[in-house]
């Protein structure tokens, strides 16, 4: 079976959308012998950051020598993303020949798993074979039912909580930190946010926790001109290469749960300048127009892209091209949008799973000066481009997995 065709068969169990509980994937990891209890795990639950915090703390475990597996979501531009050993994707070959032998296993033992507990068998087992003696483990969705939630990590972390997927997790953020707290076993616990929904969650679990923004609430910081972050924590300096205050709780949380296992602050300084995480306030051109990518899938993610671009644009330099998921906050990420920017151009995810047509969100809001449909992606890029200093692309990771397809920099 070629790539092409496995990954067509594997997406096709999207369709069977979200199962909660872990029977499917306990039984799955059971007959292929419990790969995921082969090597240290660093758990990260939250509503956003996750790849964020994964990314700095794979960097640094690298630095500090040690062989690293890295399992985020979603993947951008190709299912590999998602899968990654040292720094390098999982292979075109390899995906085919462990989905295989997976399909194999659950056909026999008539089990119906879905999309997401095959992808996390599959991950737990090649990072076993490759021999990784660290796994960077991003949950998908929530916590206490998500398909990774089988395993016993060194350190559980959760980077915040905020309003997400309220229709599976729960309309309110005591409801949210209970399903984030869930992923929380008998090691200890870093969180990087001090909201009292969350501290209760964990505290309901367990004493053990470490909350970061308290422990480092003396640290400094400065946004940098070239969309860095310097931090300094007492007399050390850390240039990350994320740039936005927020990246500082993400940052903090890796940082923190990097001391506890014994990586050094050289090591973690050597690694972060090099942190690379596409999709969230990613400079994409720095040409002129300047072209930033961020999923902005939520409303908390939207109001620190708001703070991201107000720190350094006026609100009449800006155009966005949008377009967001039905089942997400549509107006909600629509309003935090219309404050960094008065133009906006609509687009569509009509083709995606849950996509919404530029229409529909036109019918959403009148919060902008200049609001135009496009629902022709390299038309609407064209129009962008056209107008203003900086084009911002944003509202849902399928679209900019779509941009960078259909659009090549040139």
């Amino acid at each position: 079976m070629n790539i092409d065709k496995t990954l067509e068969e594997l997406y096709s169990l999207t369709s069977m959308g979200i199962k909660l509980g872990l029977d499917n994937i306990k039984n799955i990891l059971e007959l292929m012998g419990n790969p995921q209890d082969n090597y240290k795990i660093l758990h990260i639950a939250g509503t956003n950051g996750k790849g964020s915090t994964a990314t700095i703390l794979e960097a640094s475990l690298l630095e500090a020598g040690y062989k690293v597996g890295k399992y985020t979501s979603p993947h951008i531009e190709k299912f590999n993303e998602r899968i990654v050993v040292n720094k390098k994707q999982i292979s075109d070959e390899k995906i085919c020949s462990y989905y295989k032998q997976i399909r194999t296993l659950i056909e026999v033992n008539d089990l119906h798993p879905t999309f997401f507990e095959i992808t996390t068998a599959m991950m737990f087992d090649y990072f076993k074979n490759c021999g990784c003696e660290y796994v960077v483990l991003e949950t998908g969705l929530g916590g206490r039912f998500d398909a990774t939630n089988v395993c016993h990590p060194e350190i559980s972390i959760i980077t915040n909580v905020s309003m997400d997927h309220v229709n599976i997790l729960g309309d309110n953020l005591n409801d949210i930190a209970r399903e984030k707290c869930g992923i929380i076993k008998d090691s200890p616990v870093v969180i990087a946010d001090s909201k009292p929904e969350l501290i209760a969650a964990v505290e309901e679990k367990t004493k053990d926790y470490v909350d970061v923004i308290k422990k480092y609430s003396d640290i400094r910081f400065k946004l940098t001109e070239d969309f860095g972050t310097k931090i300094y924590i007492g007399n050390v300096e850390f240039n990350l290469s994320l740039y936005g205050k927020y990246q500082i709780n993400n940052f903090l949380g890796a940082y923190e749960t990097l001391k506890k296992i014994g990586v050094s602050d050289k090591n973690i300084q050597d690694a972060v300048p090099k942190v690379y995480w596409p999709g969230r306030f990613e400079i994409y051109s720095k040409e002129n127009p300047l072209i930033i990518l961020d999923g902005a899938h939520n409303v908390d993610a939207a109001f620190r892209l708001k703070e991201n671009i107000l720190s350094k644009y006026k609100r009449e330099d800006v155009v966005v091209m949008v377009s967001i998921l039905e089942d997400k906050d549509r107006h909600g990420i629509l309003e935090e949008i219309s404050e960094f920017s008065n133009e906006v151009i609509f687009t569509s995810l009509e083709d995606f799973h849950r996509g919404t047509s530029g229409n529909e969100l036109l019918d959403l809001v009148s919060s902008f000066k200049n609001q135009r449909v496009e629902d022709d992606l390299v038309k609407a890029f064209s129009l962008a481009k056209k107008t203003k200093k900086v084009i911002v692309i944003c509202g849902s990771f399928y679209l900019l997995s779509k941009f960078k397809k259909n659009i090549q920099m040139r």
